[in-house]
């Protein structure tokens, strides 16, 4: 099966032991390789292809992945002998930049009743307000983020400029981090999985989590007006933050997670909540 689908696979070793080695030493970097027979493997060559691996940071990942033309979703959450219904009447635009996103995170933004137009990583501010949207979301994706914020953080400047809601989740996280004159650091331990508790610093509730990223925005960044919001319990680790007095707000972890943990879908609502504001201001004026 793997091998019709040409997909690498491994068996064979101790789990235990490679748990306990990127516990301890951090990600590492490796090779696989397949020998035309028992034991013919040239280990030193191997060590050094390893070796000679490039930094994340050359890789245009966010561009790989992303959707390379605009898109309308209007799907909603799986319902019990429903499957997934349309979003056939919705209130609000909501733009998504798309840099890897998962597809989940529009299902909950249909189902509390938006229409989503995708649009590539690449986009400009221009193009993105120019579909008048009522607010804007930050995808998450791969990679380093400092390779995807040359052409993000034009974007998140203007779309905070003109006053539009702006929500990011993983990596739009981090990109908003960064696009405020916060910095980003590469985590000597990822977090990955489920049941990660993270602590809302507003309520002063524990959430638990569904997480999947290997970069932090750094403590001791955020500039003034720029303020935490959320922080994981594991390691203390920035998992939220807001931009004070403006509708602008990111997670480092996934609302979205199917089948779970459900404790942070709020945020979606929230989201949802700035803009009914913003249209209600505009009725007013």
């Amino acid at each position: 099966w793997l091998e019709e689908r040409k997909i690498a696979g491994i068996s064979g070793i101790d789990t235990r032991a490679l748990t306990r080695k990127i516990r301890k030493d951090g990600p590492q970097n490796a090779v696989i390789f397949v020998a035309e027979k028992a034991g013919d493997v040239d280990v030193e060559l191997m060590r050094a292809k390893a070796a000679e691996w490039p930094d994340l940071l050359e890789f245009n990942l966010t561009q790989e992945v992303s959707t390379h033309s605009k898109a309308e979703w209007n799907e909603r959450l799986w319902a019990l002998s429903e499957g997934h219904r349309k979003n056939d009447k919705p209130l609000y635009h909501v733009v998504a930049v798309d840099y890897g996103a998962k597809f989940n995170i529009f299902r909950h933004l249909a189902e509390r009743g938006c229409k989503v137009t995708v649009v590539p990583a690449t986009s400009n501010a221009k193009d993105i307000l120019a579909l008048k949207p009522d607010g804007v979301f930050l995808s998450n994706g791969p990679g380093d983020p400092e390779n995807t914020e040359r052409f993000s953080t034009p974007v998140i400047h203007s779309v905070m400029e003109a006053g539009v809601p702006l929500f990011g989740i993983c990596l739009g996280h981090q990109l908003m981090g960064l696009a405020l004159g916060g910095k980003t650091e590469k985590m000597r331990q990822g977090h990955r999985g489920a049941n990660h508790p993270i602590r809302n610093l507003k309520t002063g509730e524990i959430e638990i989590t569904s997480q999947n990223h290997g970069y932090v925005v750094s403590h001791g960044s955020l500039p003034a007006g720029v303020e935490a919001t959320h922080v994981s319990l594991f390691d203390g680790t920035i998992a939220g933050l807001e931009v004070v007095g403006k509708p602008a707000f990111a997670v480092q972890y996934h609302p979205e997670s199917s089948p779970g943990p459900h404790d942070s879908r709020y945020l979606f609502d929230r989201f949802i909540g700035f803009m009914e504001t913003k249209a209600q201001q505009a009725k007013a004026s």
